[in-house]
């Protein structure tokens, strides 16, 4: 654990922001309980999860806008979440831009799904930093709060991941030579069609 310290202590802004972007809450929470340990500062994990989280949104949004004929977005635009995103767009615009990061299922399609509506661009940037930011804390602040107990099951974890990595090993290897000699021994016991057999 002093060496996963170590490297979130150099790069876990960065590590954050990615994983923000591409993966996300978890990611956020793991920040949380990294600052918790006072590896980063928890404002810090905050700001580096809100900037991952609202490029990647704004990038969406962009490609809904102009881009409505990528391939990109003809396909986003046909998954069911797409229509569903446009609906709640429709009832509720200004909660849906600040919400659908907490929404399951619309992380990709909100964005793009706001960018081929007439919410303006402006409106738009402004509602997603702040859902970015409100959707960082709350996240940091899960992983922060509850960053004892997971550190507790992390430190469980890695001092038996050796053991059960060994195990597993052994089993998939045995396992897959049993399953190698059971298709051996099953080949040589079926016998040949009548069309492989040569009349003498």
């Amino acid at each position: 654990m002093d060496q996963l310290s170590h490297y979130f202590s150099a790069f876990g802004p960065f590590v954050i922001l990615a994983g923000a972007a591409f993966e996300g809450q978890t990611a956020v929470i793991a920040g949380g309980v990294i600052a918790r340990n006072g590896v980063i500062s928890p404002l810090l994990a905050v700001l580096a999860a809100a900037l991952g989280s609202g490029v990647l949104d704004y990038v969406l949004f962009v490609l809904g806008r102009s881009f409505r004929s990528s391939g990109f977005v003809r396909r986003v635009s046909r998954k069911p979440a797409f229509a569903k995103a446009l609906g709640l767009i429709e009832r509720y615009p200004i909660a849906f831009v600040l919400s659908f990061r907490f929404l399951y299922g619309l992380r990709a399609a909100g964005p793009v799904a706001v960018g081929v509506t007439q919410i303006p661009t402006l409106l738009f940037a402004l509602l997603n930093a702040l859902g970015a930011v409100i959707w960082a804390t709350v996240f940091v602040g899960l992983g922060y709060m509850f960053g004892p107990a997971v550190m507790t099951v992390i430190n469980a974890v890695m001092a038996h991941l050796a053991p059960v990595a060994i195990g597993a090993a052994v089993v998939a290897v045995v396992g897959g030579l049993l399953i190698w000699r059971w298709r051996v021994w099953a080949a040589e016991r079926t016998p040949p069609a009548p069309s492989e057999v040569r009349a003498d």
